[in-house]
């Protein structure tokens, strides 16, 4: 493992306080403003269209093409699963953004996740009523 820089104590101490400061802050200010939540459910006002959480909008989005959408999904995860060990690639002697040895991976990982995006503006954006797709004014 040459080429590497061996870590300080001191980096992670400071590390520590960061991360300490950041979630105290984000307790206070949670304290003192509210979630932005709707009102409780009432089944006789459901809207529509009834969308997920954003971070699952593109999986509404794929299987309102076809249920058999979901399947890509699971295979999808799979492969990210399975991600560490595909290609095999030698030792790096270095730590690198987007190296060459692992192109599969970087273009694999790239694609799926702009696809992702594509279809979550998609769905967020661009559906109406009934989940019809409309142009937004």
């Amino acid at each position: 493992m040459r080429g590497f820089v061996k870590s300080s104590p001191t980096f992670f101490r400071m590390i520590k306080r960061a991360v300490t400061l950041f979630y105290g802050a984000v307790f206070i200010v949670a304290a003192f403003i509210t979630a932005p939540l709707q009102a409780p459910a009432d089944i006789s006002l459901v809207p529509n269209p009834v969308k997920s959480a954003w971070f699952l909008l593109w999986i509404q989005e794929l299987v309102s093409y076809s249920t058999y959408a979901v399947y890509p999904i699971v295979l999808l995860a799979v492969l990210f699963l399975a991600l560490p060990w595909l290609p095999p690639s030698r030792a790096a002697d270095r730590a690198q953004w987007f190296s060459r040895d692992q192109l599969f991976v970087t273009v694999i990982t790239l694609m799926t996740f702009g696809v992702i995006v594509i279809l979550t503006i998609v769905a967020m954006f661009f559906r109406g009523e009934n989940w019809e797709f409309i142009v937004p004014l």
